[in-house]
């Protein structure tokens, strides 16, 4: 609720400052390393199809007919463009916006970095996320690396790509209470992700959970494991609890995105939510050629909390998202 007596900066001055200086940080990180920065729109005329994440938007009312803008929850599909269109490894350190609850580390509004190296996998991609945060943090940081299937075996005892859906409804029923009248499989293991083996990784080092089920594949490309079962050739960071990363080995197949993106429309319109415009711009340039490469975004407020000691998300920003 809008109060106009809260005019203070709710993260201190001290903090601030760190903020100013990891953002100088980041900058000539990426600048030793020949990554271009670039600046995307905030508004777009098309979104993206997840139905897991929901967008804020609003209309530009000039003229006769209202034009519907959505705001970035990444800036993904425009930088994917630019990669198209010929730039070499590419970065963005700027505001993303996201319809969520505002909580502890949650902000309606917040500062993601995204980067994109050309000729890289994201085996690579992880070992310069290692370098970004020893630079970040002062300290040698390697972090651990776990396989979702490993992750599985080790917290719960079983295999999440071969285990049956009854059994997996019984597993999630037994460590959460709920799942028996879920019949959707990664419904049922991100619960139990969440709930058991999140708590438990990234407590002393950071933690990269890597090949996931290939139906949590997204923007990814799939891969082959040595017993022939497929898997998405994508990650995430987890640090003292906290999720701070998502990156691909980038899907370079149009074709094959139009499906997945259609699927995921399809998806949003089972569970009754609101429809959006798709921006079938990126399949386009895919169609025109996109280079090999991996991405990965990753939270800075998120990071930022973690280095600094800080329990909540407002105490990093300069107005929180209660007080904006």
């Amino acid at each position: 609720m809008y109060q106009s007596s809260k005019w203070q900066p709710t993260g201190s001055l001290e903090t601030l400052t760190a903020r100013a200086q990891m953002f100088a940080r980041i900058r000539a990180f990426f600048a030793t390393r020949n990554v271009l920065e670039v600046d995307t729109p905030c508004l777009s005329l098309g979104s993206i199809s997840d139905p897991h994440i929901e967008v804020l938007e609003t209309q530009n009312r000039f003229g006769r007919n209202a034009t519907t803008y959505y705001l970035q929850t990444s800036p993904e599909y425009a930088m994917k463009r630019l990669l198209a269109a010929g730039m070499p490894s590419i970065y963005q350190l700027g505001k993303v916006f996201r319809a969520e609850e505002i909580g502890r580390r949650h902000s309606v509004e917040f500062t993601m970095l995204e980067w994109y190296r050309i000729g890289f996998d994201h085996w690579q991609l992880m070992t310069e996320i290692d370098q970004l945060l020893s630079e970040l943090s002062g300290e040698q940081i390697e972090c651990e690396r776990l396989s979702y299937r490993d992750a599985f075996q080790r917290f719960l005892g079983c295999d999440p790509l071969t285990i049956g859906i009854h059994e997996l409804q019984q597993l999630c029923h037994q460590h959460t209470e709920y799942g028996l009248q879920e019949s959707d499989r990664d419904t049922l293991l991100e619960l139990l992700f969440a709930t058991v083996i999140e708590p438990n990784i990234g407590t002393e080092q950071p933690c990269f959970i890597h090949s996931y089920p290939a139906s949590q594949a997204a923007l990814a490309r799939r891969q082959l494991e040595a017993d022939g079962q497929e898997t998405a050739a994508r990650f995430e960071l987890y640090w003292r609890g906290i999720e701070l990363a998502n990156g691909y080995y980038e899907l370079t197949d149009a074709d094959e995105q139009l499906t997945r993106m259609r699927s995921e429309m399809s998806e949003r319109e089972q569970q009754a939510k609101s429809w959006r415009q798709a921006d079938e711009r990126l399949i386009s340039a895919l169609k025109h050629g996109f280079p090999d490469c991996a991405g990965v975004a990753l939270g800075v407020d998120r990071l930022l909390m973690l280095l600094l000691n800080k329990q909540h998300i407002d105490e990093v920003l300069p107005f929180g998202g209660a007080y904006a």
